[in-house]
C-alpha cells in the first residue's frame, strides 16, 4: 500500500560550518513557515580532530571553548537577525565526529528535515568530494536538503555566486516507477503550498533501450508516457500544478539538462538506502545528479 502524503514541514535541523552564504542559505528555507515550519535547530560541530592532539590523544579545552563561543556568538546574531519571521530558532553546538552528531541530534530533536550545505568544488574535490554528505545521506533515515549555490557567469568573465531565494518554486523529481521515487513524490505536498510547479522526469538509460528495435522502444515510450500521466494527475489531486517530460539517454546528463532547461529551483530523488554505497563507488545515478548539480538536493530516504 502506497503511504499517504506526510504532514508539514514543522522543525529542521540546519548544520552549518559558517562558510560564505550560510546565512543567506538559512534565510531561504524560511518561506516554509508558510507551510508549518515553526522551529529550527542550529547546528554546529567541532571536529574532534581540530581540538585533539593526534599523537596523544590530548584534548584542548582552551581551544575548544573558543571554538565553541565563536560559534554561540554568531548563533546568537542570525536569531537576532531573523527575529522577525516567527520562528523560534535554537542552537546546539557539540565537539566530536560531525555526521554522528548531526544523525543523533536530528533523532534526539526528532526535526522533519537535515539541511547541510557544501562548500565549492576545487578540482580534487570533483573526484574525491561528497563522503561527508554521502555518509549523512547513506545513514540518515529522514529526508536530507543539501543546500547549494547557484553560480552565474558569462563567458569571460568572474563566476558570481548566488543563493536561489525560491527554491522549493519549481521542484524536479526523477523518477524510475521504484518505491523510493514514490517516497520522494511523497515529500512534495508537505512544501506544495510554496510550489508552483512541479517538473516530473523519467529516462529511458542507455542500459533499458540497448537492443530494442523501433516497435519495441515506441512501446515503452507509451508505457512510460501513461505512467507519468498517472503521477500528473496524481499532484493534480494534491493541488500541485505538474509537467511531464521524458528523455532517453545517459540518466545523469539528461537529469541536469532538463533541471537547468526549465529552469528548476531544486532536484528531488528517493534512495534505497540499501545501495547508496555501492551507488557512490560505482558511480550510481543518484551519487552523480547529487555530485554534479549545481541546484539545491533533496534526498528522501
Amino acid at each position: 500500500m502506497q503511504d499517504q502524503p506526510r504532514k508539514s514541514i514543522r522543525k529542521i535541523l540546519f548544520h552549518t560550518r559558517f562558510r560564505e552564504h550560510a546565512f543567506q542559505a538559512l534565510e531561504s528555507l524560511l518561506e516554509l513557515r508558510k507551510v508549518g515550519l515553526s522551529e529550527v535547530v542550529l547546528t554546529h560541530i567541532v571536529p574532534t580532530e581540530e581540538v585533539s592532539f593526534v599523537p596523544y590523544g590530548g584534548y584542548l579545552k582552551e581551544q575548544a571553548d573558543r571554538f565553541v563561543e565563536e560559534a554561540r556568538l554568531r548563533f546568537e546574531d542570525w536569531s537576532h537577525q531573523l527575529s522577525d519571521r516567527g520562528i523560534r530558532f535554537r542552537y546546539r553546538i557539540d565537539i566530536g565526529q560531525p555526521n554522528a552528531k548531526i544523525l543523533a541530534i536530528a533523532e534526539e530533536e526528532q526535526v522533519d528535515w537535515i539541511v547541510t550545505g557544501r562548500k565549492k568544488r576545487t578540482l580534487l574535490e570533483m573526484v574525491y568530494v561528497g563522503s561527508h554528505l554521502l555518509d549523512i545521506l547513506r545513514r540518515s533515515d529522514r529526508p536530507v536538503l543539501m543546500h547549494k549555490y547557484i553560480v552565474e557567469c558569462k563567458e569571460g568573465c568572474e563566476a558570481k555566486i548566488r543563493v536561489n531565494e525560491r527554491i522549493f518554486a519549481r521542484p524536479l523529481i526523477t523518477t524510475d516507477w521504484s518505491d523510493p521515487c514514490l517516497h520522494a513524490r511523497d515529500e512534495l505536498p508537505r512544501f506544495g503550498g510554496l510550489i508552483e510547479k512541479v517538473h516530473i522526469v523519467h529516462v529511458m538509460d542507455e542500459k533499458s533501450t540497448n537492443g530494442r528495435n523501433r516497435e519495441m522502444l515506441l512501446q515503452m515510450e507509451a508505457e512510460n508516457r501513461g505512467k507519468l500521466e498517472t503521477w500528473r494527475k496524481w499532484f493534480a489531486e494534491q493541488g500541485i500544478k505538474s509537467e511531464t517530460h521524458l528523455s532517453a539517454g545517459k540518466a545523469t546528463s539528461e537529469i541536469l539538462r532538463m533541471a537547468h532547461d526549465y529552469d528548476a529551483t531544486l532536484i528531488v530523488m528517493g534512495r534505497t538506502g540499501k545501495d547508496w554505497l555501492d551507488e557512490y563507488w560505482l558511480g550510481g545515478v543518484s551519487h552523480r545528479v547529487a555530485e554534479k548539480a549545481e541546484l539545491p538536493v533533496l534526498i528522501v530516504p
